[in-house]
């Protein structure tokens, strides 16, 4: 089948799907990407419907990607449906409607060793999407998501993920669920904030840790600061002091990884 028309009913749902609303009653979520599809068919995401458009996916990386969906899910689409419907210009011609999953934070499957990022009340989704981006580069155990102000199925978050929140163990919770989590599985946890007066350096990362981000315009709250085992900072030698919550959070991941010997 070809979907040539602009106004074909499908076209139309793929473009209200860019909203949370819709997302959540439909429940349903785009993706957009053959590498990002790739990385949810082998966390064994559901699809629903795949739309090719043949003239752009003979040059994907991922040419082999259809091979895990059954041909009478996949529908082709004409490029000018494609720039209709796509949320960005390099996507290699494949979007696909799949359903979400749970994230309780139950489904953490936790190595002997864990080392866990959490994050409270994140709001942009493009930082969510570059923190699970670093969470699938570093091989952190998960990322827990407290008190959430975005939608963890927004367009942005996959595309600043790269795909990465289907890899990523991806929690969602309330930071007193959370809190109740850390205690019950022995894991130390390090909260980020300006005013902290030791610096990240300086502390063991080596045993089960987690590190506690918050929002770029009021950093963590009292109960997590009170909360945390630690509370540690990134020294800033110029006159902006602090960095972006995404950055933060690479820094403090990857010196975690270089105290663990992973480089």
């Amino acid at each position: 089948m070809l979907i040539s028309s602009l106004q074909n009913p499908s076209v139309k749902n793929l473009v209200k799907l860019n909203k949370a609303r819709e997302r959540k009653e439909q429940n349903l979520f785009v993706i957009e990407g053959a590498r990002e599809l790739s990385l949810a068919l082998a966390s064994d995401y559901c699809m629903e419907e795949v739309y090719v458009c043949e003239e752009l996916f003979t040059t994907s990386n991922y040419p082999n990607v259809l091979e895990g969906i059954s041909s009478d899910k996949t529908t082709y689409i004409t490029p000018q449906v494609f720039e209709k419907v796509a949320y960005r210009t390099s996507s290699d011609g494949i979007i696909a409607l799949a359903r979400p999953k749970s994230h309780q934070l139950s489904d953490i499957r936790l190595t002997d060793n864990p080392f866990i990022i959490i994050l409270e009340s994140v709001e942009k989704p493009g930082n969510l999407g570059a923190i699970l981006r670093s969470a699938e580069a570093a091989a952190v155990d998960a990322v827990i998501v407290c008190d959430l102000q975005t939608d963890v199925y927004n367009p942005n978050v996959i595309r600043s993920s790269v795909g990465g929140l289907f890899s990523v163990q991806t929690a969602v919770c309330s930071s007193q669920e959370a809190m109740n989590w850390l205690d019950k599985n022995a894991i130390q946890s390090f909260a980020a904030e300006l005013e902290a007066s030791e610096f990240y350096q300086n502390i063991d990362f080596s045993g089960p840790c987690a590190i506690v981000l918050g929002t770029e315009a009021d950093g963590l709250t009292v109960t997590w600061l009170n909360y945390a085992t630690q509370r540690i900072k990134i020294p800033m030698r110029g006159k902006i002091d602090s960095l972006n919550v995404s950055v933060s959070t690479a820094v403090l991941t990857f010196e975690a990884m270089r105290q663990r010997g992973f480089f």
